[in-house]
């Protein structure tokens, strides 16, 4: 079992090197230091509030990886980091680029036409949406009608009437109806696409007559050089969605079964192009001539999912609490402790991370590109979703929750930090553990160092949603939290004992075996 506050030695000195004499007989009355008051007072809702208006403004159309916007506000982060007086720690400024590749297809050069009695409907590249990822070259292939909706129908159709044919029907999209039917309607759909698959279709074609824009390819494939997976091919049968009212049109004329519209589709493999995607990264320096070499990670991811263009209305997923709170949190605690006149004695590292929603891209490569090394890395805090009180499980004022939270001795000095700012820090029996790997802190505690996340709510309405807007922050309760952040940060930062995995906690068995490889000759927090 890990340690209570205050009876383990080391962790005792770091508090009490932060806070003024206090009655014992009263635990309320403890209080920090002065200085330390200050530099948390520094912590502006105002400014946060300033900060996020702009990362989550519908300019930034959602902050996709990649995308103008994404790099948008990378040049705002680091800008903010400038402003405070961050070193520059990447390779080009405060920037740590990767090189990668995205491959999507040229819908310029799309060739798609359906023929019927003479009548001729050219599909423009951009009323079409689909996923695969190679080419199409299908000429004079003959159009087959279904009925999506009578199952009885389907249920007769014969795989030698589909074979080598276009299969014309309409699919429902089941992100327009209520989540409850989510799951019937998507497997009500991959079990037409099997039939389909297995009667050797050559394309299914589904009619939307409920937008006339298309996403075309979807979002762009990004390829890492370093670990470049193999050529795609299609898997089952290819579907394309058109959003084209003439097709909408020539469907309802058409009976069920064997038509006489033709189809003629060329659609070219992707291609590759260079893309460059960086990760923001300022180091404020510490002030102990030993622990200065030593780092505590600060971290948030500055990416969300972007447009989706076959939304009618309003379409962009601006994403303020996911993350843009905790990037504002970021630049904001940078702020605050630039301003003291002594740093803390570790360095103190701040990274905002490309690519979270797509997999922690950008943690992952600066895990296997560690600006500082990872042996002197002692700690990384990563912030995610701290901006909402509006949980679905009820107000999250004053609250705070760490994944993993006993994985290590990372959660009970947040713990002790919550006790002296007001804030309740805790495990969350049902998600703590279950979340520990869905955000960035996975890839640094990947690599042996003591990475948890830090969030205000778990779920809130609009997650990954339209509606995640900035002026739906609890900017107030944010500031408390983030307050309670920065002591956090401190006591890890000012404390000679460096943060240990639990070695009683199976759960951090994984963890503590790559901990080990980076320091085999230290010692772990037992039970």
């Amino acid at each position: 079992m890990i340690r209570p506050p205050l009876k383990n030695k080391t962790l005792f000195v770091a508090i009490v090197l932060l806070l003024v004499p206090f009655d014992a007989s009263s635990a309320r009355q403890e209080k920090v230091s002065v200085e330390v008051q200050a530099m948390l007072d520094r912590i502006s809702a105002d400014s946060m509030r300033g900060h996020l208006s702009f990362l989550a403004s519908d300019l930034l159309e959602g902050r996709f990886t990649p995308s103008r916007g994404l790099d948008t506000a990378a040049l705002y982060i680091a800008a903010q980091f400038r402003r405070a007086g961050l070193e520059p720690a990447g390779d080009d400024g405060y920037f740590q680029t990767a090189n990668w590749f995205v491959s999507q297809p040229d819908l310029n050069a799309l060739d798609f036409k359906i023929r019927h009695e003479g009548q001729t409907i050219a599909i423009r590249p951009d009323r079409i949406s689909f996923q695969f990822e190679t080419g199409l070259d299908l000429d004079s292939i003959a159009a087959f009608k279904v009925d999506y909706a009578d199952a009885a129908t389907l249920a007769a159709l014969s795989p030698d009437s589909l074979a080598g044919k276009a299969v014309l029907t309409e699919i429902p999209d089941f992100r327009r109806e209520e989540r409850s039917r989510w799951g019937e309607m998507m497997r009500a759909q991959t079990e037409f696409l099997s039939r389909m698959s297995a009667a050797k279709v050559a394309v299914v074609l589904s009619v939307d007559r409920r937008s006339s824009a298309g996403a075309g390819a979807g979002p762009v494939r990004l390829i890492d050089p370093e670990s470049r997976p193999p050529a795609r091919t299609v898997v089952g049968v290819p579907m394309i969605t058109i959003h084209d009212a003439a097709v909408a049109s020539l469907f309802d004329k058409l009976k069920p079964g064997q038509t006489a519209a033709e189809l003629k589709l060329k659609l070219p493999p992707p291609v590759e192009t260079k893309v460059k995607i960086r990760n923001v990264i300022g180091l404020l320096r510490g002030s102990d001539p030993a622990l200065k070499d030593t780092y505590v990670l600060v971290t948030a991811h500055y990416d969300h999912i972007g447009v989706r263009p076959s939304m009618e209305g309003d379409n962009i997923f601006n994403g303020a609490n996911d993350d843009g709170s905790g990037t504002v949190s970021v630049i904001e605690i940078a702020t605050a402790l630039s301003s003291m006149k002594v740093k803390p004695k570790r360095s103190i590292v701040f990274v905002t991370f490309f690519g979270e929603e797509r997999g922690l891209l950008g943690s992952r490569f600066y895990g296997r590109h560690p600006v500082f090394q990872i042996e002197k890395t002692v700690a990384d805090i990563n912030l995610e979703q701290v901006g909402r009180t509006d949980s679905t499980e009820g107000p999250q004022v004053a609250n705070a929750s760490m994944t993993g939270f006993d994985f290590s001795d990372v959660g009970i000095i947040f713990k002790t930090a919550g006790e002296l700012t007001g804030i309740t820090v805790y495990k969350h029996e049902r998600n703590s553990d279950a979340y520990f790997g869905r955000s960035d802190n996975q890839a640094l505690a990947d690599q042996g160092v003591p990475a948890h996340t830090l969030c205000t709510a778990f779920d809130y309405p609009d997650y990954h949603g339209v509606g995640d807007h900035w002026e739906k922050i609890d900017y107030e309760n944010m500031a408390r939290v983030d307050r309670m952040v920065v002591l956090g940060l401190t006591m890890i930062a000012n404390n000679p004992e460096a943060p240990k995995w639990n070695e009683a906690n199976p759960k951090a068995a994984r963890y503590l075996s790559a901990w080990k490889l980076h320091h085999p000759a230290s010692t772990v927090t037992q039970q």
